[in-house]
């Protein structure tokens, strides 16, 4: 009877030491496997901080620059912002760090005509003009008070703009050869694309009658715009938006309105939409009914794109909208 109890003891107690093995077999493998899936996670995010590091550095001043460059170089460079999207760059003052992007730059690509006006003597000592090759027939001028000034907005002539791609193109080219097919490629198909969005503003500002083809925006952006695609501009303000608006300026502005019987006028997204609400009291002044087309996602796009991940933040989807609003409101 006690042999059999002993038995009994022994086996029970050899049951559960196999079962406690078990138990710390599977234990160890669920460790491994997650301590294998850290290595992993660990051995990547160290790869792709390596590769981070071993590409070359391309500082853009804009948003228009920034798309440009993600369009042809893709993910072969790392891309630096120094004018956030949104904000006016005519205005744009730089910070310390900033200038510390500028020295640490393998490429530095700029817009050039003074669009970036507080930054030039910087940028010419280190960057490349995307405007470099722009035939001198090609590029606006106004008279502000007697003095001859150049218009920066070239980017809204997709001509010039794909001038400037293909400065950048070249610019990129230089910096890595290694890639040059793959930048070729890509840029053969985004002038295909640039050539498409032409046709489809022509077709589009065509379609507004001649006789309401009149666009009003508070400063002077559009001027290419208008030579490309035969649209009249008005702005009360100069090229510049740290120029000066003289009261003369917004009563002309006011009088052009009243006399073409113009019924929509246009907010852009880096002014003051309180200048256009002057025009539009000062034509209802004279009896003339306007309207402002103003608004999140109503405001003309002049000189930056929409941040990442908005309606707008590439150069083309920021064409279509403006073009869109435009013969929305005027036809």
């Amino acid at each position: 009877m006690f042999k059999r109890n002993l038995s009994t003891l022994i086996a029970a107690a050899g049951l559960a030491l196999s079962l406690c093995a078990c138990a710390g077999g599977k234990t160890s493998d669920t460790q491994t496997t997650a301590q294998n899936t850290e290595a992993k996670s660990i051995e990547e995010t160290s790869k792709a901080s390596s590769d981070t590091m071993n590409k070359k550095n391309v500082v853009v001043t804009t948003s228009f620059l920034q798309d440009m460059v993600e369009q042809l170089a893709g993910d072969t460079v790392n891309v630096e912002l120094i004018i956030p999207a949104g904000e006016d760059p005519h205005l744009y003052v730089a910070k310390p760090e900033d200038y510390t992007k500028l020295s640490s730059s393998d490429l530095t690509l700029y817009h050039g005509l003074h669009f970036e006006g507080k930054m030039v003597d910087a940028l010419e000592a280190k960057g490349e003009a995307v405007s470099r090759n722009f035939p001198k027939d090609r590029i606006g001028t106004m008279d502000e008070d007697g003095q001859v000034i150049t218009d920066p907005h070239f980017w809204f002539d997709i001509g010039l703009y794909k001038m400037a791609v293909e400065a950048a193109g070249e610019s990129l080219e230089n910096l890595n050869p290694e890639y040059k097919d793959q930048y070729e490629e890509n840029k053969t198909k985004y002038l295909e694309e640039l050539t498409k969005l032409d046709e489809y503003v022509k077709e589009n500002i065509s379609s507004i009658p001649k006789e309401s083809r009149y666009l009003i925006t508070p400063h002077d952006a559009f001027n290419y715009f208008s030579r490309a695609y035969d649209i009249e501009v008005k702005a009360p303000q100069g090229v510049s938006t740290e120029s000066e608006v003289a009261n003369q300026d917004i009563q002309e502005t006011i009088d052009f309105i009243v006399d073409h019987k113009i019924k929509a006028i246009f907010a852009e997204s880096t002014t003051d939409p309180a200048r256009m609400e002057k025009l539009r009291e000062g034509a209802a002044a004279k009896g003339a009914d306007v309207k402002i087309v103003s608004g999140e996602g109503n405001e003309l796009f002049s000189d930056s794109l929409a941040p990442k991940g908005e309606d707008g933040d590439t150069y083309i989807d920021m064409y279509k909208h403006n073009v869109k609003l435009i013969t929305d409101n005027l036809k």
